[in-house]
């Protein structure tokens, strides 16, 4: 029997102290903080664009686009996590990424109706794993702003 079917496995990432699952299978990297290029009238929360290994990817500050402060201080545990979307690469600017999960199916519970600081919708449901309560983001909605449109047809064109 195949124990695998009952496991969602994910990267746990930090912001501000509390923990977010993001599915192993959409994560392509985690590198450290690169030099961005900054694209204009883009969303405060897309801090530019990277080439990474030859692909111009997007960059969102999850910080900002959760709503919370980003006046923290730049450190050598943030991370940029690079995900695959259907059609396109993103990069997360994350506190720190620091573990890899699996979460038992069973641990897995629908997001409350209020989570602190970040928006209900980015959450498609929370883990307790021992002491540790996790977010389970959702990343279609978390990435599903109008700027980050634009943006990626722009990447497209630079892509291109």
């Amino acid at each position: 029997m195949d124990g695998n079917a009952n496991i969602y496995k994910c990267i746990v990432a930090q912001l501000d102290n509390q923990e977010y699952a993001i599915p192993v299978e959409k994560v392509g990297a985690i590198e450290r903080k690169l030099h961005m290029t900054r694209v204009p009238k883009t969303a405060p929360c897309v801090k530019g664009v990277i080439n990474l290994r030859g692909v111009i990817t997007p960059i969102v500050h999850l910080r900002e686009r959760f709503g919370m402060t980003s006046s923290v201080e730049t450190n050598e545990s943030n991370r940029i996590i690079i995900v695959h979307m259907e059609n396109y690469d993103v990069g997360l600017i994350v506190d720190a990424a620091y573990d890899v999960l699996d979460i038992p199916q069973n641990k897995l519970e629908p997001a409350p109706q209020v989570i602190g600081a970040v928006d209900v919708d980015y959450i498609k449901g929370v883990a307790q794993v021992n002491d540790r309560l996790i977010m389970l983001l959702d990343l279609e909605k978390v990435l599903d702003l109008e700027a980050l449109q634009a943006m990626k047809g722009k990447v497209g064109q630079l892509n291109g």
